[in-house]
């Protein structure tokens, strides 16, 4: 999930880097042909399509790792629990779950304890089969055993090999932290007291070291991709993180992730034999590690106009955090339980930045997203950052359900999968590590140097589908907002007709070879909210609407934020 330390560490060192000198924070709202960058029209269509319409509040699920209900630019857009009083310790509300006033944390016990760290699926699997297995002849297995016997050895040498590579990735970073860092002196001394900025290092033209050529290379993809990096302290603070978090990754693959002796369903207390079960976890939304969720709801929600660090895309939306995803592999049973939470609750969208290659429990989570649609509710998911197509490779959850039925339609009509796209211009126009597939991803969305909030009222970039899908989130949202009587199924028909096509050919993801959109995803194009509201604004609604929900309606110009939250 963390793939920045690795970037620095290799691909600054072996690499020169061509990142634009000038990209602004939300270069990802702008408009193509009024900014000049490739982002989602969402600026101009708030000026020009949706400025003095009235406006809905729409409650978006962030089914994630949590998310930082203090933080200065999400306090106010947090969706409260309208009939639970905070710390009673009690269920006022008689939903089965105590004081869930922003939402539920499925990753925790009654304690107050809560999941960090977790294993992968494979892990689990493999842990699993191992005592069935370890020592099986094979010629002596039935046909359906030899199939879990495939299982098992297939998760056998993922474990291992990945606990290897973690290995060697630990060893990595700590030998290669002294080499950064005098890297790093040398463009400071090269520098000379000159501020660092993107035209200074350009000036220094042709390196006369390695050193010194690695680390303005470093330099030079931090100052364009992070507007707050300024000086060498901030730089070198930057890096400290980067190490950090790497280190930490790495170390928590070998002790957790790829570790079949740890059991995270300790902590929890939950039966893990009975997939239904579902009155279980705590109300703390934030819990150990809430970068990543953070970051998700900051893109869709952050405050807009309050002259802090960012805007979000809408600007009429709570925030329901479901903490689901811990650093790990998320189980599919929590996945299913926070879908139907959000869901009864009263989220219309949903958001799931998250996925993994293995779901033993699909049954269970597709029944959710079966629920999920019959009470009208959209699930936007992020495509996945394997470079891998996922026509080929499953990437779970997704769209198709694993019943096979033979009248219906084997797919979620109430879901959108989500690639992304980069800044750059054609034919690097998607993300190098972005998922794929010709009818497995719907759309691309922008997921390369997103910034957005992180925890303790703190903002930077990071890049991912998990960016990719929040943007389009945020789209779906000011759709919903603006047009409620508009259904998910048609919301998400609206995206996927509002398309940017993409005539040339683009560079496949990890590939060396390039390929027509429409090769690489179902619309052939990028999500743009302009044209998606333009749409919209030609679409009759299929939903009736009461009215008192007529009377919820914001006027414009209307504060729209909790005063009191």
């Amino acid at each position: 999930m963390k793939n920045i330390i690795t970037f620095i560490l290799f691909f600054a060192i072996f690499s020169s880097m061509n990142a634009q000198s000038s990209l602004p924070k939300n270069w990802y709202q702008l408009d193509k042909d009024k900014d000049s960058f490739q982002g989602i029209s969402s600026e101009k269509a708030l000026q020009e399509l949706l400025k003095g319409r009235p406006s809905k509040t729409v409650v978006v699920g962030i089914l994630d790792s949590g998310v930082d209900d203090k933080h200065e630019d999400l306090k106010n857009v947090m969706w409260t629990n309208p009939k639970e009083i905070a710390g009673n310790l009690k269920d006022d509300d008689k939903n089965g779950f105590i004081d869930d006033v922003h939402g539920w944390n499925f990753l925790g016990n009654k304690n107050g304890e809560n999941i960090g760290p977790d294993t992968y699926e494979s892990t689990r699997i493999y842990a699993k089969l191992k005592y069935k297995y370890e020592t099986a002849d094979p010629a002596k297995l039935t046909s359906e055993q030899k199939k879990e016997y495939e299982l098992f050895k297939q998760t056998e040498k993922e474990v291992k090999s990945r606990r290897a590579t973690a290995e060697s990735n630990v060893k990595g970073i700590n030998e290669s932290k002294d080499m950064v860092y005098k890297a790093i002196e040398s463009v400071e001394t090269a520098l000379g007291g000159k501020a660092l900025s993107a035209e200074n290092l350009n000036a220094l033209g042709e390196p006369d070291s390695k050193s010194l050529s690695v680390g303005i290379s470093i330099a030079q993809e931090f100052v364009s991709s992070n507007p707050d990096i300024k000086t060498m302290d901030d730089l070198r603070k930057a890096l400290d993180v980067e190490f950090e978090e790497g280190s930490k990754h790495f170390q928590n693959e070998l002790d957790f992730a790829f570790n079949p002796d740890y059991d995270s369903r300790k902590i929890i207390g939950d039966n893990p034999n009975d997939p239904y079960e579902n009155k279980y976890g705590n109300s703390d939304v934030k819990g150990p590690d809430a970068t990543h969720g953070t970051h998700v709801a900051g893109l869709i929600a952050a405050s807009r106009g309050n002259s802090l660090g960012m805007d979000g895309i809408a600007d009429n939306v709570r925030i329901m955090s479901v903490r689901c995803v811990p650093d790990g592999d998320e189980h599919d049973k929590d996945v299913a339980n926070a879908i139907r939470y959000a869901v009864d609750n009263g989220a219309s969208i949903i958001n799931m930045s998250f996925g993994k290659g293995y779901s033993p429990l699909k049954g269970v989570v597709d029944e959710a997203v079966k629920y999920a649609e019959k009470h009208d509710v959209l699930l936007v998911h992020a495509a996945g950052n394997s470079a891998q197509d996922n026509d080929k490779l499953s990437n779970f959850p997704n769209k198709k359900f694993a019943k096979k039925t033979w009248f219906k339609s084997n797919k979620a009509k109430n879901w959108l999968e989500i690639g992304a796209s980069s800044y750059e211009q054609s034919p690097n126009m998607l993300a190098d590590f972005s998922n794929y597939g010709k009818n497995s991803v719907d759309i691309f969305s922008p997921g390369v140097a997103i910034y957005s909030t992180v925890p303790g009222n703190a903002y930077r970039n990071l890049q991912g589908t998990s960016m990719a899908s929040p943007i389009a989130a945020g789209v779906a949202t000011l759709i919903r907002s603006y047009f409620p009587e508009l259904t998910a199924k048609q919301v998400r028909e609206i995206i996927l007709k509002s398309v940017v096509p993409i005539a040339s050919e683009q560079k496949v993801p990890g590939m060396d070879e390039e390929k027509k959109m429409s090769q690489l995803c179902v619309t052939g194009g990028m999500i743009n909210a302009y044209k998606a509201i333009q749409l919209a604004q030609q679409t009759k609604g299929k939903k009736k609407i009461s009215k008192s929900s007529k009377s919820e309606m914001t006027a414009p110009g209307e504060y729209r934020a909790n005063p009191k939250a």
